[in-house]
């Protein structure tokens, strides 16, 4: 292969590996998924045999990155239409520490050892378990951190705080996502689709399937966000 060939190799694929990633969308390095992460691996391997493998014909090449980033594409749009196929894609958070409680079972679905969640526990400046009321392990490998009361950071708002409220629920909860009631949580919390139903009425909403995200906060209230409309309610 001479100079004027791998030039050429060189520049077409920079120029198509620019587009793709126009098309493709882009997310934080911290915001990938593993899958994400393998299919970025994949096209940079495609993208370097095409610009040094000289029996790879370009065109060839070309078409083998387009149909991957295509791919990468169509399980994009899959991810956002259905639940199901994110959490298989995925996978789903886990809560690894419970209320102040290790929990060993998710610890080992998750592939951790006790060093590495304390790890990911001093990344978020918390460097004892016992200060820590939920911690949830995120699908892009991320350790999202709630810290018991008497030790999160204290704000303006509490300087002016003079009664202390009793909270009915331990951490904000989804109940219905994209839709469908989340019927598992609400069991969770001890409530039931009627509690949730007269809830939904009370702000006005008369169909579940208008909504597209609903959570109960720590306080009880709902947190509603109605499908496409960009308007949330509370």
């Amino acid at each position: 292969m001479d100079f004027t060939e791998l030039t050429l190799r060189i520049i077409s694929t920079f120029l198509f590996l620019l587009f793709l990633t126009r098309i493709m969308g882009r997310k934080e390095l911290r915001q990938l998924t593993f899958f994400n992460f393998v299919s970025g691996i994949a096209i940079g391997s495609i993208a370097a045999s095409l610009v040094v493998n000289q029996n790879l014909d370009i065109w060839a090449g070309i078409y083998a990155l387009s149909a991957w980033a295509i791919l990468t594409i169509i399980m994009g749009v899959i991810d956002i239409k259905s639940k199901k196929a994110r959490e298989v894609i995925q996978g789903q958070p886990a809560i690894l520490i419970k209320q102040g409680k290790i929990m060993e079972n998710e610890l080992r679905k998750a592939r951790l050892d006790i060093d590495a969640l304390h790890a990911l526990l001093r990344k978020k400046n918390v460097f004892s378990v016992t200060d820590v009321d939920y911690a949830i392990f995120e699908t892009d490998g991320t350790l999202s951190v709630m810290k018991n009361e008497d030790k999160q950071t204290l704000t303006k708002g509490d300087m002016h705080l003079k009664v202390v409220k009793t909270e009915p629920f331990p951490i904000a909860t989804e109940v219905i996502s994209d839709g469908k009631i989340n019927n598992s949580n609400l069991s969770k919390l001890n409530l039931d689709q009627n509690w949730l139903e007269q809830q939904l009425k009370r702000t006005g909403v008369n169909d579940i399937s208008d909504i597209f995200f609903a959570e109960i906060q720590k306080d009880g209230t709902l947190y509603i966000d109605i499908r496409d409309d960009g308007i949330s309610k509370q």
